[in-house]
This record gives C-alpha cells, structure tokens and sequence, in this order.
C-alpha cells in the first residue's frame, strides 16, 4: 500500500482532533487574550505545533514503513512470525515483502476495556477493516509456534503495567527458544517531551518496557533509535536451560 506525502500527520490530527480544535481555538482568541494568559496558553499552541511537524517527520519523511530496520535487527530471518497489532495496522501488509519465505500470522488484540484513550479509538474507527480480536491474556496459539513476534507502536495501548506484562508473558510463551520479540515505541523522555508535551506520558520508558520483558524471561539482545523519537527493542527468549541457577531457594 501507497502512503500519501502526509498521511502520518493527518492521521494524529485525527486521533487528537479534539486536542488540536482545542489549541487552534486558543490561537485564534491570542489576540483577545489578556497578555498574563498569553504565557499560560503559549505552550500549548507551541506543542501542538511541534507535535505535527515531529509526527511528520516520523511518519511521513523518516522510511520508517519500508522496514529496512527490521531484517536486520533479526539474528536470523523468521520462519513463522506473528504481527500484533491493537486494531490500526499499518505494516502487516508489507511483511510478507520483507520475508517472503516465511509463514505469517496477523492478530488485532484491542481490548476496549483496556485501551480507553480516545486516540486509539478513533485509530480504530479509521481502519479499512478491522480484524476479528484475540485475546491479549490468552494468545490462540501453542507454544513455541512462532520465532519472532512484531510489537510496532501497540504494546503502550495497554495502560496498565501487569496487562503489559502479561502480554509479553504470553509473547514470551508463542516463541520458540532462541526466538525474539521485535517492540518499536516512542519512549516517555526528553526528546518526546519536546515534541509533544504532556503527551509524552502517553509513552513508557525504556526501563519499564525492559522490566515487562525480563518478566517473561525475555532478555534485551540489542537497541536502536529509529529517530530521536522512536526506540526498537529486540528481546530474546532465554532458553530455559541456560537461564541462571537461583541459589537458596526451596521447593
């Protein structure tokens, strides 16, 4: 599929519509604003403006969807893969491109109980065709069926830390030994928050998201920031015989 030259930027003007309308009402009563407002509002507009023009840059002008970066994060090309996704897809369709020989699989495991920010809402209510859900707690798969899981800016949808530990749990179960968990996310620090404002604490940090994984015995193989605004993991399923020995325990 085709992106047009600013379908990136348009698509967070519609996910924060509300917020957006909210700041260029702000702009345009400036003049009509007592000066000691002024200061108050400024960051707002500022924010809302950069917010645009990172996402565009991210999104639109940064070759983020050709996924050049993918393949080789990968210590070896998948055979069976798993993409989830939380209900707005953008790269299932390309991956059987990137790896052609491969068996894939596509899954949407947006929780509405979970997932309550407007944003992932109107994500939602924007995809051509929404995929049947799956459940996020219980993954239809056996275990060890796939030797890599592509996580690309949904994991953050679940707001809670235990449910983004169990969902990696669960990732952690479908892959084979040896097998990595691929998680590309804006990160809630300063770059982002230069960018977006307040709306950095949408994100997580790179420590809680290297937590969520250790819990399910995933362990941190390598990282690379896409941009100053986007971080991808690889975290790798430790074989269960080569885990360390816990000393002092009791049965």
């Amino acid at each position: 599929m085709t992106r047009t030259p600013y379908q990136g930027a348009l698509q967070i003007l519609r996910f924060n519509r509300r917020f957006y309308a909210a700041a260029g009402a702000m702009l345009l009563a400036m003049p009509l604003t007592p000066a000691a407002l002024r200061w108050a509002i400024l960051p707002a507009i500022l924010w809302s403006c950069s917010s645009l023009a990172v996402s565009h840059y991210i999104y639109d002008r940064y070759p983020l969807y050709r996924l050049a970066w993918l393949p080789r994060n990968l210590s070896a090309r998948p055979r069976r893969w798993l993409h989830l996704h939380a209900g707005l897809d953008e790269i299932g369709a390309m991956l059987p491109s990137v790896f052609p020989a491969a068996e894939g699989c596509i899954a949407d495991f947006f929780d509405p109980a979970e997932m309550t920010e407007p944003s992932i809402h109107a994500a939602r209510a924007l995809a051509a065709a929404p995929a049947s859900r799956m459940d996020w707690r219980s993954l239809p798969f056996a275990a060890r069926s796939f030797d890599a899981v592509f996580l690309v800016f949904a994991a953050h949808e679940l707001r809670r830390a235990a449910s983004r530990d169990r969902l990696f749990i669960e990732a952690a179960r479908v892959l084979e030994p040896g097998g990595e968990l691929v998680l590309v996310e804006h990160l809630r620090d300063w770059p982002n928050f230069l960018a977006f404002g307040p709306g950095f604490l949408h994100f997580f940090t790179a420590r809680a998201w290297c937590r969520s994984a250790a819990a399910a015995g995933l362990e941190l193989r390598r990282s690379e920031s896409l941009t100053p605004f986007v971080k991808l993991f690889v975290f790798g399923k430790v074989p269960q015989d080569s885990r360390p020995v816990q000393l002092g325990s009791q049965s």
